[in-house]
């Protein structure tokens, strides 16, 4: 199994990323991987997966440790995205024509909803009624569980993570988020790093059986994203989410858009707006600090 270290690096990067902010493993790593290392999209998006499945039960342990799971949710999501996954993994690897190009414009489609699913999920966090905030443990947010919309959620997140490796947690936790509102950030983020573990584990299973999935590349994202989850959940505490996210959502458009074949014209138009919000932000920031301080 040969190791590459250029890989490796940018799987500690993502990894410290994803430990950061709880999302982002699949819709950063898959187009890092396509796009800097020039990997075969569906190479990319089948060692991803098996990667995926070592590094979601890092997190999840610990929230099912501290209570933090809602395992009825778990259950009826796991029962639509385990066949989900299977399903898209087995299509998106038996695509007629040019799977690469066909791949590539799925995987730019999804990373420009999961950069809009990071927006809506900033927007509800920030907006959600006081008292939701549900306690944790033996005492958390007694919840009913919406079983046919829950499992047709599952059904479809896990055919878009089958098919792109991407939202197992971006997307899937913006419909949690909707569906169940009234669950605690802690309880949302445990819920849907535990989901996951299967989702991935079934997509992951599709693509060894029908992708394009190489050893020697899953090793070298190990090598560097295990340690990158470890050290980004360890620091996440102190970490400006404020910060993190907003440059997350600029990557996932600007690799949407790179892997869209869009004209550079248009990435210069996403950077003059990145830059110009990140003005408008300093200049709100600094008033508000002074104000503060009058």
């Amino acid at each position: 199994m040969h190791l590459d270290l250029g890989i490796a690096l940018a799987g500690l990067i993502v990894g410290v990323v994803v430990g950061l902010t709880g999302m982002g493993g699949g819709a950063l790593m898959t187009p890092v991987l396509v796009l800097v290392f020039g990997i075969e999209p569906l190479t990319a998006v089948s060692s991803d997966l098996v990667a995926a499945v070592v590094m979601k039960p890092i997190g999840g342990g610990i929230h099912f440790r501290r209570g933090t799971v809602h395992t009825g949710l778990v259950a009826w999501l796991a029962l639509g995205s385990i066949p989900g996954a299977l399903i898209g993994s087995y299509v998106i690897s038996h695509l007629g024509g040019n799977i690469s190009d066909a791949t590539k414009v799925i995987l730019g489609v999804v990373l420009l909803v999961a950069a809009s699913a990071m927006v809506v999920r900033g927007f509800v966090t920030r907006h959600r009624p006081e008292g939701v905030n549900g306690a944790n443990g033996a005492n958390a947010t007694v919840v009913r569980v919406r079983r046919s919309m829950t499992l047709l959620v599952g059904f479809v997140g896990g055919a878009i993570v089958g098919m792109t490796s991407v939202g197992s947690g971006s997307l899937m936790i913006v419909t949690l988020m909707m569906l169940y509102p009234t669950l605690s950030a802690r309880e949302l983020v445990g819920t849907d790093l535990v989901q996951a573990i299967p989702l991935v584990l079934a997509a992951a299973l599709g693509h060894v059986l029908w992708g394009q999935f190489e050893l020697g590349l899953t090793g070298s994202l190990l090598l560097g994203s295990v340690p990158g989850v470890i050290v980004g959940a360890q620091i996440s505490s102190r970490a400006p989410d404020r910060i993190v996210r907003p440059l997350l959502v600029l990557v996932l458009v600007l690799s949407a858009l790179k892997l869209l074949d869009a004209p550079n014209e248009a990435l210069a138009v996403v950077l003059v707006l990145a830059g110009t919000g990140v003005v408008t932000w300093s200049i709100r920031r600094r008033r508000t600090i002074d104000r503060a301080e009058s």
